[in-house]
């Protein structure tokens, strides 16, 4: 078996009126990547929060996000997708100003490869339990 790497993730939970923002890919099934959060991959040298506020913006094409408080941290393996343990930062993200309830997204890679599609929309907090690959782990911090 592969030697696994670890990688530097941030997760966004961005909650409005008892609603957390999420999205799903519209190239694939709810099979294959199911529900999601805004997240990504931490830049070399780029401070966690500020990760959390780009990939934000990345992938829903809105603006105007800011931090609220960071939730913690947890490891997630992938494994067998990729032999990879993605060590996350999970942040509580606001949004000022307005939102579709639904809407259509994508993100542009910097133009080093295709577009991902997304299409974007609001659950139900209490929902949260749907989003795949233990990406609700932190959302009952919430709470605290």
């Amino acid at each position: 078996m592969p030697e696994k790497v670890i990688t530097e993730k941030v997760l966004c939970y961005v909650i409005r009126e008892g609603h957390l923002l999420v999205f799903r890919h519209t190239d694939f099934s709810y099979e294959e990547v199911g529900i999601q959060v805004p997240g990504g991959s931490v830049r070399l040298g780029e401070d966690p929060a500020d990760a959390a506020l780009r990939e934000a913006r990345e992938e829903t094409g809105l603006t105007g996000f800011t931090v609220v408080r960071k939730l913690g941290e947890i490891e997630y393996d992938i494994s067998p997708l990729r032999f990879e343990i993605q060590r996350r930062q999970v942040f509580e993200v606001a949004l000022r100003g307005p939102a579709p309830e639904r809407w259509a997204s994508q993100e542009d890679h910097d133009g080093k490869r295709e577009p991902t599609r997304f299409e974007c929309f609001w659950i139900p907090l209490r929902a949260a339990h749907v989003l795949q690959s233990g990406q609700g782990a932190l959302v009952g911090r919430l709470f605290d």
